[in-house]
């Protein structure tokens, strides 16, 4: 008699062996509709999952972050299933589910197309209203071989095989359909109705280019029609804020062939990268840091010294000279322990700040770059604290605040915060893991914040806390670290005497709070859509004149703004204003000033705003005045 021990705290006693889609049933009518799947123990299982002896019981709902996923792997086979009704000849592979969605990768004699996508998506909502049944069975791993091998799915097959012998093998099956899965699965492709195919992309199998070139068709899937509508919309939002585009209509950087994953930073693009780093600058010298430069090229056995090398080898260019190995430096920490090494230290001079803004490369895979956001090389805003185990918890605490306020000033004020912990392949002691990762707890918790747990995430030198924002659609970037090591300091040499007069090993902060400057000012473009608050944009007014009689005082204007400090440019080119005013604003440049004829004898300016608001005629020292207040509202 089997003991149900329900969320909310009551129980159920039932006379024998009980389905969690039975226990749905039991609790009310309309949760045994809702019922997705269950959580047994804390474990996710079908409805038709089969309880014999006391348990913990969840019912899992569209409403849970679990039910989402389910949908979203279920409507993955539910694509599948829709392939092989149209396209038999077709061969699945793996169908896993994603940031908002799912793909399933296939094999096929020739490129499936936009109106393949539409036959398919309609295909799929036939199955769906045919509300099949979803159920799982379990065989032998060489049966399995032979089932698959035997309806031509050579694919599958070939990942059955590869799991270990004796393994028992989870088999979905939905009408005529079957496929592998661990699951849990919906009760019935009748819960699937929200869906909508995105696009077809390649993918090698198994992720090796020396392999074939499958098909990828990616989609999205929700529990209601107006998440799905929404998503959509932010990602028509998102196309139109895309970095790249916006990148290239306002003349700010390019990126070609002949250096992949690198940046050419046009004029104004490098002005607003100046913006962004002066401003760290200013971070850096108000709260404590000395900021350093350490070379580019390291020896190996530096990275060997410190774990990289075993640990990270294959993200690092190499390159030799004179019999000798290096790597260029994918990260900055090192070089910051040697230029700590370099003096004796007291614990009088901790904690101790380094800060700098380090060019780091990193041999990423070339279907990963994208952009700004993911490129081989970068600068970061790093910095390292040297300090003792006491002062851990008051540095990350004060970290955390100075994080708040940079991305305040910068536009963001949603900041997600998570801890990740320690990984399968790490350098260190449990001891040594166990006492950073509460520190990290501890300093989250006196911060008041709320955060989540990501198990096994941590760098393989220490845990993390990692701090994510939303941009202006409501996209998550994770940019800033805070990162405790006890290990690197120790491995290459660096100490301190402590108050006994004794040596002892400073404990290391990794810290950055925008990350990779490149990725950082990619997400800046994104969430402004390129409309830059004044103490960013890279040129903040620019003053046209009407006719050429009118270029002189135009010049003059430009002389004293930028006299002042400010970024200004004059557009005397012999055209009508209409088409001046329509191009700048194509710009997006914060301020369009007009002069002509009234303006020059009155020693004024037309002023207009990047929303359209015309301003009307004003002094140059009001015009001043009015930049100074909105630059310093920063």
């Amino acid at each position: 008699m089997p003991n149900i021990r329900l969320p909310d705290g009551s129980s159920k006693s039932f006379p024998g062996p009980v389905t969690v889609a039975e226990i749905g049933a039991s609790i009310g009518a309309g949760l045994a509709r809702a019922a997705l799947a269950g959580k047994v123990n804390g474990k996710l299982v079908d409805t038709s999952h089969r309880i014999d002896a006391d348990a913990d019981v969840a019912i899992v709902t569209e409403r849970d972050p679990e039910g989402l996923e389910i949908l979203r792997h279920s409507t993955a086979h539910l694509l599948a299933h829709a392939v092989k009704e149209l396209f038999p000849d077709a061969q699945v592979t793996i169908g896993p589910v994603i940031e908002n969605g799912f793909y399933y990768d296939f094999s096929y004699k020739r490129a499936f197309t936009p109106e393949d996508l539409a036959a398919i998506e309609k295909k799929m909502a036939e199955i769906s209203k045919r509300d099949l049944p979803v159920a799982r069975k379990v065989m032998p791993r060489d049966q399995a071989v032979a089932l698959f091998s035997s309806m031509g799915e050579k694919y599958k097959a070939e990942i059955i095989a590869s799991i270990p012998e004796g393994e028992a093998i989870s088999l979905y099956a939905q009408g005529d359909f079957i496929d592998l899965c661990r699951g849990p699965h919906v009760p019935s492709t009748g819960k699937l109705k929200v869906f909508k195919l995105m696009r077809v992309a390649g993918a090698y199998w198994r992720g090796d280019s020396k392999n074939e070139m499958l098909q990828r068709i990616y989609g999205t899937a929700w529990a209601r029609k107006e998440d799905q509508d929404a998503y959509l919309k932010m990602l028509e939002e998102a196309e139109k804020r895309d970095h790249r585009r916006l990148g290239t209509q306002l003349d700010l950087f390019h990126q070609q062939e002949e250096a992949p994953g690198l940046v050419f930073w046009h004029p104004k693009g490098w002005v607003l990268w100046q913006q962004v780093e002066q401003y760290m600058r200013r971070v850096y010298r108000d709260n404590g840091y000395q900021e350093v430069r350490a070379p580019q090229i390291l020896d190996r056995s530096l990275w060997e010294r410190t774990g990289h090398w075993q640990n990270f080898r294959e993200s690092m260019f190499v390159t030799s000279s004179e019999n000798r190995d290096y790597a260029i430096k994918p990260m900055n920490c090192p070089g910051h322990i040697l230029i700590y090494n370099k003096g004796v230290r007291s614990y009088r001079d901790l904690p101790l700040r380094y800060g700098e803004f380090g060019s780091c490369h990193r041999n990423e895979p070339s279907g990963a770059l994208h952009g700004l956001m993911r490129v081989r090389g970068f600068v970061q805003d790093d910095g390292h604290i040297f300090c003792t185990e006491e002062q851990i918890l008051p540095e990350c605490v004060a970290f955390t605040a100075l994080l708040q306020k940079v991305y305040r000033d910068f536009g963001f004020t949603d900041v997600i915060y998570r801890i990740a912990t320690r990984p399968t392949k790490r350098i260190g002691s449990d001891e040594a893991w166990e006492k950073a990762e509460k520190a990290l707890l501890k300093a989250l918790e006196m911060s008041k914040l709320t955060f989540s747990l990501a198990p096994g995430e941590g760098a393989f030198y220490g845990p993390k806390i990692e701090y994510s924002l939303k941009d202006g659609i409501g996209r998550v970037w994770q940019c800033g670290t805070m990162q405790v090591d006890f290990s690197m300091p120790g491995r290459l040499g660096a100490e301190y005497v402590g108050g006994d007069n004794a040596r002892h090993t400073p404990v290391m902060l990794h810290r950055a709070i925008i990350g990779s400057m490149e990725r950082f000012i990619g997400i800046l473009i994104e969430h402004y859509a390129g409309a830059f608050p004044l103490w960013l944009a890279p040129q903040q007014a620019v003053v046209m004149n009407i006719t050429e009689r009118h270029a002189a005082y135009a010049e003059s204007v430009v002389k004293r703004l930028m006299q002042l400090g400010f970024r200004a440019a004059a557009d005397l080119r012999n055209e009508k204003i209409s088409y001046k005013i329509r191009e700048h604003s194509l710009q997006k440049l914060p301020y369009q000033l007009v002069v002509g004829d009234k303006e020059m004898q009155a020693d004024m300016v037309a002023v207009r705003t990047r929303g359209g608001e015309d301003l009307g005629a004003m002094s140059l020292d009001a015009f001043t005045a009015r930049l100074r207040s909105e630059a310093n509202a920063q």
